[in-house]
């Protein structure tokens, strides 16, 4: 059974920083891609950031560019998601999830429960 487990999750004033962290359980990590998204109160799930199985593809959705970092270590089964200067905009759940190929394909079938990030003004 495939499992994904975020962390890292809080409150932070704006300008602030957080780490997430996906372990993931169940699969060969280093086999797939990654993304994380997130989903504000009222809106649409949204794509945040993916990265390639072996780290060396990045993507990221415009309004994190420069300040939002994904990253991975394969040893640990985990993908990392470092959010600076965050904004309160930037307030959602975050998930991440399981890409179906090495590639990031954006074809993700498997997800965590999501942890809160919340940003104050």
């Amino acid at each position: 059974q495939v499992q994904l487990v975020e962390s890292g999750g809080g409150l932070v004033q704006a300008g602030g920083s957080l780490r997430l962290s996906c372990v993931v359980s169940g699969r060969t990590f280093s086999s797939y891609a990654m993304g994380w998204f997130r989903q504000a109160p009222g809106k649409e799930r949204e794509f945040v950031a993916a990265i390639n199985w072996n780290g060396g593809s990045t993507y990221y959705t415009d309004s994190v560019k420069g300040r939002f970092t994904i990253s991975r270590d394969n040893a640990k089964n985990t993908v990392y998601l470092q959010m600076n200067s965050l904004k309160p905009e930037d307030t959602a759940v975050y998930y991440c999830a399981a890409d179906r190929t090495r590639a990031v394909s954006h074809m993700y079938n498997y997800w965590g429960q999501g942890t809160q990030v919340t940003v104050s003004s």
